[in-house]
């Protein structure tokens, strides 16, 4: 996996990305004057990780990783426990599932991972574990007093939707990461409410959503080429 080579492969657009996601992530943090530096080094953390996930790069998946431990450990200290179950026990462990997937499955000689299509039977699978997994969750939350119940039980469901379409390799990963994003937007900004030193973190997830917006847009025309 060489890293160096597939930074020089990111088209002009995607650097600009890339460097804006930073800037935004970085200002947010001087100009709220947070303390909270592991706040600021999983939020660089995260977007770097989307950028190489939205070029289908098994790299973004290893970053993934890295980021959900940090964002899993500032869930735990703001009693977020669904958002910290979520990411150190299933993000995680099906970004090391992805990365397995994509590193079996590259599209020809490129670090460019197979687009698959979704069918029937992935798709009810996917329903059926997403009911479980929330029903489950939303108990679990409940009884560990998790703030916000309802907010924390909707990410759940979409966490996991968006990490079983990105083991599946199908576009629609990044669709669902959207929601989701747009979902801790609104979780982070009640947590600001009470502690303007998590308002980073509301910047950290508007860039998530375009870059994710953007991985989708990627990952069609991905599915095109490689038809």
């Amino acid at each position: 996996m060489n890293i160096l080579k597939q930074f020089k492969e990111l088209t002009k657009f995607e650097i600009c990305l890339y460097l804006f996601s930073l800037a935004v992530v970085t200002l947010s943090f001087i100009i709220f004057q947070s303390k909270d530096y592991l706040t600021l080094v999983a939020s660089l953390v995260g977007v770097t990780a989307l950028i190489f996930v939205s070029k289908g790069y098994a790299l973004g998946q290893l970053i993934t990783i890295i980021f959900a431990i940090f964002y899993g450990i500032i869930s735990f200290f703001f009693t977020y426990y669904g958002e910290m179950i979520t990411y150190l026990c299933m993000t995680a462990p099906t970004a090391l599932a992805a990365l397995i997937s994509w590193i079996k499955n590259p599209y020809k000689d490129t670090n460019e991972v197979k687009v698959a299509r979704l069918n029937a039977k992935t798709i009810t699978l996917m329903v059926v574990l997403a009911i479980i997994i929330t029903t489950a969750f939303y108990f679990i939350l409940g009884y560990l007093k998790n703030a916000n119940l309802i907010v924390s039980t909707i990410s759940v469901t979409t966490s996991f939707c968006a990490s079983y379409l990105t083991v599946v390799r199908s576009p629609y990963y990044a669709l669902l990461y959207a929601l989701n994003d747009i979902v801790l937007i609104v979780l982070w900004i009640l947590a600001s409410t009470e502690n303007i030193s998590y308002v980073p973190m509301v910047a950290c997830f508007a860039m998530f959503l375009i870059n994710d917006l953007y991985g989708f847009i990627n990952w069609q025309r991905m599915k095109k080429e490689q038809k």
